[in-house]
């Protein structure tokens, strides 16, 4: 769930972890005890307020990528080497365009007011060693998937190196976080204040689904196929409106050929 919250206030703010902290580390009879950086200590409280304050509601939906496969296929064979396109750089303009089909989720709570965002600001959360960082991409629905992979590629590769700026890391609109990559099926993270949502991708996987093609003799086929699940805040999204959402974004990831419109 950690992941799902972490928005760093300086350029180069990663969440601390044993390894960073082991030469102050204090060793006692049968534990040791590490240092908690004063960036750690503010994600914690930021994760514990969120967690405590928001009531946050979970919503599920399996998802097909044989077609969304097969676009990126054909979209990387006119691209070189070094600017082939990701899954994930599709699936976060899905997001992005499902935000126009369902704006009410791209929104915060203030108190007095819901404030509804006209753009979408995706933070995307990066693995740092044992650390994480959540640069932003700004107005993703408005960019192309090849401008979106080349920004996306630059902000990853300026959290390794640690050259990000502050803006680089701004608190964007929405969240999202793929943890397939450790052969996670799925996640339920916490809603990152003040965004109102959270997407956590899980693993893609083979799945055996019933055929529904009248003019084939198989009973079953072969799909390629991921969990993703959505953290709501229930004071903006009510369920049904999430619900919404999570359909508007199964659709474009489907028939990822309507991303095209």
């Amino acid at each position: 769930d950690d992941v799902a919250a972490f928005v760093p206030s300086a350029a180069t703010e990663v969440v601390g972890s044993p390894a960073a902290a082991a030469a102050s580390a204090i060793a006692g009879e049968g534990f040791v005890d590490y240092p908690v950086s004063e960036a750690s200590r503010e994600i914690a409280a930021r994760l514990t307020k969120s967690k405590q304050e928001v009531p946050h509601y979970y919503l599920s939906v399996d998802l097909e990528l044989d077609a969304l496969l097969s676009l990126r296929e054909t979209l990387n064979a006119s691209l070189s080497e070094e600017e082939q396109l990701t899954v994930n750089d599709l699936m976060l303009k899905a997001a992005a365009l499902a935000m126009k089909t369902v704006p009410d989720v791209n929104a915060s709570w203030m108190e007095t007011v819901v404030r509804n965002y006209t753009r979408c600001d995706i933070n995307v959360v990066v693995g740092v060693g044992d650390g994480l960082v959540h640069p932003v991409v700004k107005d993703a629905g408005s960019k192309g998937v090849k401008a979106i992979s080349d920004e996306v590629r630059a902000l990853v590769d300026g959290a390794q190196e640690g050259t990000l700026a502050a803006e680089d890391c701004a608190s964007g609109t929405f969240t999202i976080l793929n943890l397939g990559m450790y052969g996670v099926k799925s996640a339920q993270p916490i809603v990152s204040q003040p965004q109102a949502a959270t997407l956590a991708l899980g693993a893609a996987e083979e799945r055996v689904l019933p055929n529904d093609d009248p003019e084939s003799e198989q009973i079953y086929r072969l799909a390629t196929m991921i969990t993703a699940t959505c953290s709501f805040d229930h004071r903006v999204v009510d369920g049904a409106v999430g619900a919404q959402w999570l359909a508007a974004y199964k659709k474009l990831i489907e028939s990822p050929i309507t991303m095209l419109l």
